[in-house]
């Protein structure tokens, strides 16, 4: 029983004393439950196979017993000269408060909307937990002695589980996105330790067991304590505690594997794994590519849901035909590639290739549908380095043959038959392009719409070609796309923008964060972050100096591998926008789990408001979608001085890109304009503050 004051004057006090050694221990274990704990809540928040909750269970469950087996140490690190039991069925019972007050904690601080009012009821919550919990194992205790607290002791052991807490989970929350550093995760473990050690042993404090004075009873030493059970069970928790650990691990691990080099429909290898097979050094290589044609065509006269399960089937006629020495992968949303490493696999290869294309001819059923779907396999073979080297292009080049049929045949690439395209000059010359400095690039400013200032600059190509002249981006880039050698140029672009990201900072001029296009395919690509991270070091820049922008159709067929991708861009510091939002393949179920930091809204939603009711709505609504996400808000294409009224009347912090403030310009023109900028700014800044 628990008492606050003694029922009457004959008692005697007894003086206990603590075994420093368990009680280090005991915080020991209260850091490593809470390290483990968070390490599991971090999951919420990943792709799994597990649905969330259960990831919230998993954390709760660990939180829990680390809770209780801290007190259980704490308490068998404290000798009394009496005996001392527990009610068995009260001390199991014990632990419940404490996971349950877990769960509630962490299924609070993984809400998509947080504010301080959010973390004190977490706070709240864990440290009345964890004073439940230690209260309860207390009233468990069985003994001759009573137990006395001091009030104000008491109430304080409560406010310092409920303050450090909070201070954790605030300090875990607002660092989330950096919590894969192990300094971070330590910290907030140090500290929720510290939260369940403190307020156990300022409880201890509180307390003092008093005797009747007519009891007799004899001495006991600390190991003659009747702690077996306790001891035990402690041991089975701990031991239960660390296989959540591993296992955690384990599925950690599996996950971001599958979700890393496997595509989610097919369960095909996807193109990242297909990109470091194809690095891999091989005495040969035979690379055949299958194309399914018009497949679009196919999603809109039925449905997404239908044309999945053609994919799905398709994948499954590839797949039964594969020899064995060959891999099959999905490298894009109807692009199969067959890759054969090794020697003497051409044969069986393109023999299978043959069947199905027998296959392919024939009309295939889906529910009780009959379809043909038009496509074609282009091939080739190499055993020598250079050949290797180019061999993923040259069937390429048979695929983007202009005069490609898509009649289920298996075309080997013929490099007098494949001649130059106007498309194939554009892709070779990208190289000299680059190397010559006709491709070049220009900047957008990006202004703020209340305070007019440069907050920063988006960076385009262009391609100044001596034979065709100043070539428009939508002319070369979706031929560079095509073709593969987009990769290459952004790399390109990469690089030349940190060039001049450091002169400007060696300048003082004043655009801290330029935004970068990335091709589709290259978000999952884990080329992409080595070459951000090279050129960073190069020109001695943060990470925060870019912006990375990624469309919607990133998305489209990879969905967990491009969530996967920008988790891990966004962790090592990028900002990341999704670009052109509402144009492409829309999802809101998708805008909450891709960790972005920034909506850029298409010009065409600008182009007619306010004028447009519609639009203005539409806008509206975006807006509010972007401020419970708590994401940055770009406008592009802000053209006109009502546009800009309009943006900066209806959003809080508006960011505006359009020809209303500036074209896009070479970096020299930029500092030329910025410097007639900043006199308007001061000027129109003033009125506006008027």
């Amino acid at each position: 029983m628990m008492f606050f004051h003694l029922p009457s004057d004959d008692y005697i006090m007894l003086a206990g004393e603590h075994s420093l050694k368990i009680v280090i221990l005991s915080i020991i274990i209260a850091s490593i439950a809470s390290y483990a704990a968070l390490t599991m809540n971090q999951q919420v928040n990943r792709n799994s196979f597990f649905h969330h909750n259960i990831w919230f269970f998993f954390a709760a469950f660990v939180m829990g017993f680390g809770i209780w087996s801290t007190h259980f140490i704490g308490m068998s690190a404290y000798s009394l000269p009496i005996k001392m039991e527990y009610d068995r069925l009260l001390t199991i019972l014990s632990v419940i408060p404490a996971m349950f007050a877990a769960f509630l904690t962490f299924y609070i601080v993984s809400l998509p909307k947080r504010t301080v009012k959010i973390y004190l009821i977490a706070g709240l919550l864990m440290g009345l937990g964890i004073s439940s919990m230690h209260y309860t194992g207390m009233i468990a205790m069985k003994m001759e002695a009573i137990a006395v607290y001091q009030t104000g002791i008491f109430i304080l052991s409560i406010g310092i589980a409920i303050v450090i807490s909070f201070v954790a989970l605030y300090i875990f929350s607002t660092l989330k996105r950096h919590t894969e550093k192990q300094s971070v995760r330590f910290l907030t473990s140090l500290l929720l330790g510290g939260a369940i050690s403190s307020m156990h042993y300022t409880g201890m404090a509180a307390v003092t067991f008093y005797l009747p004075v007519n009891h007799v009873h004899t001495s006991l030493s600390h190991d003659n304590l009747n702690i077996s059970f306790i001891t035990a069970s402690v041991t089975i928790g701990m031991l239960i505690l660390i296989v959540f650990i591993l296992f955690s691990s384990v599925i950690d691990r599996y996950v971001k594997y599958q979700t890393k080099y496997y595509d989610a429909l097919t369960r095909l290898p996807n193109r990242r794994l297909f990109e470091k097979k194809m690095m891999q050094a091989s005495s040969e290589k035979t690379l055949a590519i299958w194309h399914l044609h018009n497949l679009e065509k196919v999603n809109r006269d039925n449905s997404y849901t239908f044309g999945d399960e053609v994919i799905q089937q398709i994948a499954s006629i590839l797949f039964s035909f594969k020899p064995d020495s060959a891999e099959l992968f999905r490298i894009e949303g109807n692009r199969f590639a067959f890759l054969n490493t090794l020697p003497h696999g051409e044969k069986p290869l393109i023999d299978a290739m043959r069947e199905i294309a027998a296959v392919l001819k024939k009309p295939l059923s889906f529910n009780q549908q009959e379809i043909i779907i038009p496509s074609v396999c282009a091939w080739q073979t190499a055993d020598q380095p250079k050949q290797i080297d180019h061999i993923y292009g040259d069937v390429l080049a048979v695929l983007n043959d202009p005069n490609l049929t898509y009649q289920h045949e298996v075309i080997l690439y013929d490099s007098s038959v494949h001649t130059y395209t106007f498309e194939q000059e554009i892709s070779n010359d990208v190289e000299r392009a680059m190397q010559n400095h006709e491709l070049f690039l220009v900047f957008q400013p990006k202004i703020h719409g209340k305070s007019y200032q440069m907050v920063g600059a988006e960076t385009l190509l262009r391609w100044r070609h001596p034979k065709y002249g100043l070539l428009s981006p939508a002319v070369f880039i979706p031929v560079l796309e095509n073709s593969g050698k987009m990769i290459d140029v952004t790399d390109w672009v990469i690089n030349e923008t940190c060039r001049q990201l450091e002169e400007w900072k060696n300048e003082d001029f004043p655009v801290k964060q330029v935004a970068i296009n990335i091709p589709g395919n290259y978000v999952t690509s884990t080329r992409l972050l080595k070459v951000l991270k090279h050129a960073l070091t190069k020109h001695q820049l943060q990470a925060e100096c870019l912006e990375l922008e990624i469309t919607e159709t990133s998305f489209v067929g990879a969905i967990e591998e491009a969530i996967l991708a920008v988790n891990i861009l966004r962790e090592d510091g990028f900002s990341v926008a999704l670009d052109d939002f509402g144009t492409g393949v829309s999802s809101l179920s998708y805008l909450k789990k891709i960790p972005i930091s920034t909506l850029k809204i298409d010009k065409s939603f600008v182009d007619d408001v306010p004028s447009s009711e519609k639009d203005s709505s539409i806008i509206q609504a975006i807006i509010a979608i972007g401020r419970s996400l708590n994401l940055a808000i770009v406008f592009e294409g802000v053209e006109t001085t009502e546009q800009i009224e309009f943006l900066r009347t209806t959003c809080e912090a508006p960011i505006i890109q359009g020809y209303c403030f500036a074209k896009p310009m070479e970096s020299h023109e930029l500092v030329d304009w910025y410097k007639t900028f900043q006199q308007q700014y001061q000027i129109t800044n003033q009125i506006t503050n008027q």
